[in-house]
Formats: C-alpha cells, sequence, structure tokens
C-alpha cells in the first residue's frame, strides 16, 4: 500500500512539473526596443443629438402639467418646421416632483419636468434649432453630443497611422546607436484615456472641453435665448489611438 501511494506521489510531482514547464515561457534575450505611437484623426461630426427640455411650476398638478405640455407642444411643432422628422424627435424623460414647505406634509406646488431628443443630421441647424426652441419655452438644454456614424472606420485609421509613427520612432531610435530594426516581437493597443474628444472655437457653452470617455460635449444650460450671446462654430471630433511596440534590434 505504502508503495502504491509513493508511486502515485512521484507520479503527481511529474505532471505538475510538466505542467508548470508548459506555463513557463522561456526567456527571449534577443534585443529588442519597445516605442509608443499616437495618431488623431479630426473627423466632422455627421450626426448631432440634442437634448432639451422644459420645467415648470404650479401650486396645481393638473395646471403645472398643462403648461409643460404647451412648452414641449410649441418646441416639437419649432423643430418640424426645420425639417426634422417626427421620427427623430423622441420623448425621453418625464417626472412630477411636489414642492413641500417647512414641513414636509405641506406640498407648495408640482415641479413638472419632461425632456425630449432630437437628432440632427445637418450640423448647420444646430444654432438655429437651440434658439428657437429657447424661444418656444424650453428652458434648458441638457447636452449636444457630436458624433460620426463612421466611427469605426476612422478608428482603424487612427490606429495604422500610431502603427506606422512607432515604426518611424523605432527606426530612427535605431539608427542613432547604429542599428537597425526587426520584426515586431509584441503589439500593444493603450487605452489609458479617451479615445475620441471634441473641440470647437466656440466656448459659450463649455464646448471645446475634453470629456473622459464620450464622443460628445455634455453641458447644462438653463434660461432664455437672450443667453445666447455667441455662435455656434463646429469643429471636430477627433479620434485618436495610441500603441506599445516591441521591435527586435539589429546590429
Amino acid at each position: 500500500m505504502k508503495r502504491l501511494w509513493a508511486l502515485a506521489s512521484v507520479a503527481i510531482l511529474l505532471m505538475c512539473e510538466l505542467a508548470w514547464g508548459q506555463q513557463t515561457a522561456p526567456y527571449d534575450n534577443r534585443p529588442k526596443i519597445t516605442v509608443n505611437g499616437e495618431a488623431v484623426v479630426n473627423v466632422k461630426p455627421d450626426k448631432i443629438v440634442i437634448t432639451l427640455g422644459g420645467e415648470t411650476w404650479d401650486a396645481d398638478i393638473v395646471a403645472a402639467k398643462q403648461k409643460n405640455d404647451e412648452i414641449l407642444k410649441k418646441a416639437r411643432a419649432t423643430i418640424r418646421d426645420l425639417g426634422v422628422p417626427e421620427r427623430e424627435i423622441q420623448t425621453d424623460y418625464l417626472s412630477i416632483e411636489p414642492s413641500y414647505g417647512y414641513r414636509k406634509e405641506d406640498v407648495l406646488g408640482y415641479f413638472v419636468r419632461n425632456t425630449i431628443v432630437v437628432t440632427l443630421t445637418d450640423a448647420a441647424k444646430v444654432e438655429k434649432l437651440i434658439t428657437d426652441v429657447l424661444q418656444a419655452g424650453v428652458n434648458y438644454i441638457h447636452g449636444i453630443d457630436f458624433q460620426t456614424t463612421e466611427f469605426k472606420k476612422y478608428r482603424e485609421q487612427a490606429r495604422e497611422l500610431a502603427l506606422k509613427a512607432a515604426k518611424e520612432k523605432a527606426d530612427k531610435m535605431a539608427a542613432v546607436l547604429g542599428q537597425s530594426v526587426g520584426a515586431p516581437i509584441q503589439i500593444n493597443e493603450s487605452y489609458g484615456g479617451s479615445p475620441w474628444w471634441y473641440w470647437s472655437s466656440w466656448s459659450g457653452w463649455g464646448y471645446g472641453r475634453n470629456q473622459g470617455m464620450s464622443q460628445n460635449v455634455v453641458q447644462n444650460v438653463q434660461g432664455g435665448s437672450s443667453e445666447i450671446s455667441d455662435t455656434i462654430a463646429l469643429g471636430k471630433i477627433s479620434i485618436r489611438a495610441a500603441v506599445a511596440v516591441t521591435f527586435e534590434l539589429r546590429k
């Protein structure tokens, strides 16, 4: 019995050694160089998603809702007058919230908030749409999301340029040392930050700020049309890629 246990123990040890040997990669002692490459492709946005809404208050809940419905009705009509199809005007959010006095049981009135989302394909209509809906009674522009419908294509372009930049950098660095670059040994794509951002020369509502992990620039704006003091200068969606490449070094 002891002999069988001894044989079993030896077999287990051999299996562990074989498994460990298979998992441990051989040390690569080839001379090598690791470089980073980055690239940016600037794209004109071809899809703009605008989130807007109205907030009303009244002591009577029905009156508060009716006021809000009237604002949104005028806003929808204004948006349709710009040639935006009804299917691109969607209700996104509706809330009715009581407003309390000093004591919670004292209800002073009701806030009604309604939000709609408008999708445009013509960037030239953005400024007029915002101005017109504010004049129609909308008192919140919750966000303007600038997008491209061909993001994947441009991301691939940026990645290709980043790889070329890495190869060029490696060649120049190796040449300074009197060496040349061989085949790539390892390639990694970096995800250290947002793969895209939006920039513009117009900064009235916060455009041009780098927004992490978003293809848009989002801001909250409250007030009437008198607050619009600048012209919206549409910029570009900048799509970037970053890679790290390890090349073999040759003398």
